[in-house]
C-alpha cells in the first residue's frame, strides 16, 4: 500500500484527491494538510511514501517547501501539483527535489499513474518539462529560486510587506530581490514585470 500525504489549501481540491485515491486498491490517503507548515509538521511526525504538494499555499510553500520536506525525509517522494504550466515551473521543482510535476488540469488517471511511478522510484516529467530542464533560454531562468518566488508574488499583486510576510523575509530583503530581478530581466518597473510574466505565461 502506498501511503500518500495530500497538501493543498483548498478543501475542494483535497476532497477531490481523497475521492480519487479512495477508488484505488493500492493507494491510501494517510494524511492531509491545508498549509505548508502543516505538511512539514505531518512529515516530521509520520512516514509517507508520496507527498502530493500544491505549489502555492499559505506559509511555507513552493520550492522552499519542497526543499524543507526533502531535508526532513530524504526518502519521501514529492509530486508537485500546480495551476502553472509545466514548462515554466517544473524544472525548478525537480531541481529543488521533487520527483514529479503535474498541472491541476490533468486527468485523474494521469495523477494516479504519476503517484505510482514516483513511488516506485521513477520520475514524472512531461516533454515540456524535460525541454525546460535541458535548454533553459528565457531570462527568468537566470533568477535564483528565491528571486523567482518573489517575482511570482509581486506579479500576483502582493506588495513588498505582504511578500515578506509570505516568505518570512524583511521588507528590505524583498526590495533587494526586486531590484535584482528587474536588473536581470532588463526591466524598469513592476508594471514591466507583470507584462513580462504574462508574455512568458508565468501567471
Amino acid at each position: 500500500m502506498i501511503r500518500v500525504l495530500v497538501a493543498d489549501d483548498h478543501q475542494i481540491v483535497r476532497d477531490g484527491l481523497k475521492r480519487i485515491l479512495a477508488a484505488t486498491s493500492d493507494l491510501q490517503l494517510a494524511g492531509e494538510a491545508a498549509s505548508g507548515d502543516e505538511a512539514l509538521a505531518l512529515v516530521r511526525a509520520n512516514d509517507y511514501d508520496v507527498g502530493v504538494i500544491d505549489m502555492s499555499m499559505p506559509g511555507l510553500s513552493g520550492l522552499a517547501l519542497v526543499k524543507r520536506l526533502k531535508e526532513e525525509k530524504p526518502r519521501l517522494k514529492l509530486l508537485v501539483l500546480s495551476m502553472h504550466g509545466e514548462h515554466q515551473y517544473a524544472a525548478r521543482a525537480l531541481k529543488a527535489g521533487a520527483a514529479g510535476y503535474l498541472n491541476k488540469d490533468s486527468a485523474a488517471e494521469l495523477l494516479l499513474g504519476a503517484i505510482r511511478k514516483i513511488a516506485a522510484g521513477g520520475m514524472h516529467v512531461s516533454e515540456a518539462a524535460a525541454a525546460g530542464l535541458v535548454s533553459p533560454t528565457a531570462s527568468h531562468e537566470s533568477l535564483s529560486d528565491r528571486e523567482f518566488e518573489v517575482m511570482k508574488l509581486l506579479v500576483e499583486g502582493l506588495g513588498p510587506t505582504e511578500v515578506g510576510e509570505r516568505l518570512h523575509l524583511s521588507v528590505k530583503t524583498v526590495s533587494t530581490h526586486k531590484t535584482r530581478i528587474l536588473e536581470k530581466l532588463g526591466l524598469k518597473s513592476t508594471a514591466d514585470l507583470v507584462r513580462y510574466a504574462l508574455e512568458h505565461k508565468l501567471v
